[in-house]
């Protein structure tokens, strides 16, 4: 959750150090803060809050170091506090730590290792300095794999010492961690772009290996302190960080940006018209004879994806598939083996309960396939198979357009099952094809033919304190991705429900001038939604229908959104359109930080 970055170099540290925390803000805006080689002595900034307050406390410190680390803060262990901010320093003021993840023996380690010692802070990373500290031999390299021993739980850490002026050591366990090679010096982060531009390649630290980092060598070693050699990867443009270019805000550029995201996901699919996907999927003997269930694993916004393609595979390529929430079945005792396609969903490849789930499914033996957005990240690194989104960078915590590359990928792979199975053929298989190839286009236009009349409507429900949405079968998977957008960057509270379920208790809830969103695309159940709204409108409801042309008329109490016609399957993407324009001006009405809402981060990598 949290962002850390480290730098040693021939340059002043301290600049490099607040870029790199400008980039990683995403993973957390608790707190920020620095530590740094001052001499031969360590000197810390910290502030509470977002990291212009840190910048505020350093823009007059003319100190010039070339070593130092960095962290931006999500609050987990303890609460948001100047004491709490990371860097942490030790009772001898040798040692600093930044750290990302839960050292959940904290507690134990205090009272066993230090039961007289009092401690400055509420954080589980603060027994990590008092560590280093008591088992500290001279050799940095063994006393960091000594403590990290006595460590259960995750983290990656990043670690400066008086002892050793020119050196910054780094380990990491289930949390993600680099060490990048650049021209001013070397680097370690959280994130790859937390470096673009100053590195030309990195490395990733897999679990309990640590990385002892100089201005001109990387070193690593093994969890026993044994060196090792690892193998450099190139960065990448699309590592970059995106600039806003004209728009107030990230999450609104990347709205924007979906058309392609989701042209870019498809193409790499695609050879020479026809979709191939043989080197991202089990090879089709298993698809097509052994196959027997999949199960689609995500959280937030990938878990509503998830149940799209829940209904995709079921519906077109008719394997029995259930859509889970990785907290949840990594703690169940799932019903899968060697015949189970089980497909993680995750946008930063990082999402600490999906890992575990994902693990969880591997001992099972179930073919994994993973579907993310960050190459060589530890969900597509553990995985059977990978099929890559090309969302591009996402800054905003509130994900749209990677949700929308997500989407892609399983449209396109429940028609590959389907093919291959044979369950959808001929004139049908191509029709759906071509529905999908001219999503791109569908998706720019329900852009521009839905955000002006979405911007009204915002102003008569942004001072609601409670919404609801509304759907059946795809469009209530749709419905529960507007509630969560609303929720999360415009802090209102909002439910969604299948349609049919609201005269099951949920009505009671509607007063006057309540709104509920509903989303009707499928032909099917279309009539059964309308009766729906009209129910809650008996109650005096304010109703927004978000449908195709041709049902337009369908309703006449409803303010009406209307969405470019595509086949039934895909329209999931369309219609999340004006529910994320909704959510977004709501909150720009509210005054919400919109790209960072309160208590939220980008990347989820703590339980």
């Amino acid at each position: 959750m949290c962002g850390i970055i480290g730098m040693v170099g021939v340059k002043n540290a301290i600049p490099y150090l607040m870029e790199g925390l400008s980039r990683l803000e995403y993973r957390g805006y608790d707190s920020a803060g620095i530590a740094f080689l001052n001499g031969n002595q360590l000197a810390c900034k910290k502030a509470l809050g977002k990291l212009e307050n840190l910048r505020k406390t350093i823009q007059n410190d003319a100190r010039n170091t070339n070593i130092g680390i960095g962290h931006t803060r999500w609050a987990t262990h303890g609460k948001p506090s100047f004491d709490n901010a990371h860097p942490h320093i030790s009772p001898n003021a040798k040692f600093a730590v930044v750290h990302n993840g839960i050292i959940e023996n904290a507690d134990s380690l205090k009272n066993e290792h230090f039961p007289n010692t009092s401690f400055a802070s509420q954080t589980d990373t603060e027994v990590i300095v008092h560590l280093l500290q008591k088992y500290y031999n001279g050799n940095m390299v063994q006393t960091v794999s000594c403590v990290q021993k006595l460590l259960l739980g995750s983290y990656a850490l990043g670690i400066i010492s008086t002892e050793y002026p020119n050196t910054l050591f780094c380990t990491a366990k289930g949390s993600p961690l680099i060490a990048a090679v650049g021209e001013v010096g070397n680097f370690i982060a959280s994130d790859v772009s937390a470096v673009f531009g100053y590195a030309s390649g990195y490395y990733n630290l897999s679990n309990g290996e640590i990385c002892a980092v100089q201005e001109n060598d990387i070193k690593f070693f093994n969890n026993d302190a044994v060196c090792i050699e690892k193998q450099i990867e190139p960065i990448i443009a699309d590592a970059l960080i995106n600039d806003k270019q004209s728009f107030e805000h990230y999450m609104m550029l990347e709205m924007m940006q979906q058309p392609d995201a989701v042209r870019n996901t498809l193409e790499p699919l695609f050879i020479n018209g026809e979709m191939c996907l043989d080197s991202f999927v089990p090879d089709s003997h298993f698809l097509k004879n052994s196959l027997s269930k999949i199960v689609i694993v995500a959280c937030g916004s990938a878990y509503h994806a998830g149940l799209v393609g829940e209904r995709l595979f079921e519906d077109l390529a008719r394997v029995e598939t259930k859509a889970q929430i990785a907290s949840e079945f990594r703690y169940s005792n799932p019903i899968i083996n060697q015949n189970t396609l089980a497909i993680f969903i995750s946008q930063s490849g990082e999402t600490a309960d999906t890992l575990a789930a994902l693990r969880l499914a591997k001992l099972k033996n179930a073919k994994v396939l993973s579907i993310v957005n960050v190459r060589s990240s530890a969900i597509a690194n553990e995985s059977d198979y990978v099929i890559y989104t090309k969302a591009g960078r996402e800054v905003a915590v509130a994900t749209t357009k990677a949700y929308s590359s997500q989407l892609a990928v399983l449209y396109a792979l429940s028609l590959y099952i389907s093919k291959i199975r044979q369950s959808v053929e001929g004139e049908m298989y191509d029709g759906l094809i071509k529905q999908l190839l001219c999503l791109p286009q569908k998706i720019s236009e329900t852009i521009i033919n839905t955000q002006s009349l979405v911007k009204c409507l915002a102003q008569h429900f942004y001072t609601q304190n409670d919404m609801y949405f509304i759907g059946r079968q795809l469009d209530f998977a749709v419905s529960m991705e507007g509630s969560l957008k609303c929720k999360e960057i415009s802090y209102i509270h909002s439910e969604s429900y299948a349609a049919g379920e609201l005269k099951h208790g949920t009505i009671s809830l509607i007063e006057q001038g309540t709104p509920v969103i509903a989303v009707a695309t499928d032909e099917t159940v279309i009539g059964k939604t309308v009766s729906n709204m009209r129910e809650v409108e008996a109650r005096g409801a304010k109703t927004v229908l978000v449908t195709f042309e041709k049902y337009k008329d369908c309703t006449d109490k409803s303010e009406v959104i209307v969405i470019p016609e595509t086949a039934s399957q895909f329209s999931a993407s369309l219609s999340v359109i004006p529910l994320q324009f909704l959510s977004y001006y709501m909150a720009k009405l509210r005054g919400c930080d919109i790209d960072k809402p309160k208590n939220l981060a980008k990347s989820v990598t703590v339980e």
